[in-house]
């Protein structure tokens, strides 16, 4: 009987993990593929803590799908999002927490520029109806790598950790 509901234990901790890396990887996508409604269904409803350092900080998915939408559903933003290393934790039932790594890379054909960060994210996830969802996302840019294209070649403009936001300002995206 001990044996059983160990076993049973462990089975659920890894469908818990396996389901959340799954929502991270659905977000990823989503985020590449300017999909706004499905990146809403990755966030909790109701009050969240989301932050993203320059994007903006956000108290719940509706805030930041505003900015998102502005920002990235732009046909001159291509975007990649490669989630890597995942380190998650099972606290319970219904909570975990995980923390990955972000290699991010943005092309901005309009002012001929790409962008390269690496970073993390540390999140917290809960169960609800039965459905993993985020609840707490604070990402942190730990390298930074910019190049213009205007010239015909890639002349590097920074590279170094967080760039000056004169140099990196998510707001000059915008259509």
């Amino acid at each position: 009987m001990t044996v059983q509901k160990g076993l049973e234990q462990r089975l659920a901790r890894l469908e818990a993990i396996e389901d959340i890396r799954q929502l991270k990887a659905r977000y990823f996508h989503a985020c590449d593929h300017k999909q706004p409604d499905v990146v809403r269904e990755c966030f909790a409803a109701g009050p969240i803590e989301l932050r993203y350092g320059r994007i903006g900080n956000f108290d719940d998915r509706e805030q930041m799908l505003a900015v998102f939408t502005e920002l990235a559903c732009q046909p001159h933003i291509i975007e990649m999002h490669h989630g890597q290393n995942p380190r998650i934790e099972v606290q319970d039932a219904d909570n975990a927490t995980g923390v990955w790594g972000l290699y991010y890379y943005l092309i901005d054909t309009r002012r001929q520029i790409v962008t390269q960060l690496a970073g993390y994210y540390e999140d917290a996830y809960a169960r609800r109806d039965g459905q993993w969802r985020i609840t707490r996302s604070c990402y942190e840019v730990t390298s930074t790598q910019i190049f213009d294209l205007t010239e015909g070649l890639a002349r590097v403009i920074f590279a170094g950790g967080a760039a000056p936001v004169a140099l990196d300002d998510p707001g000059k995206q915008a259509g």
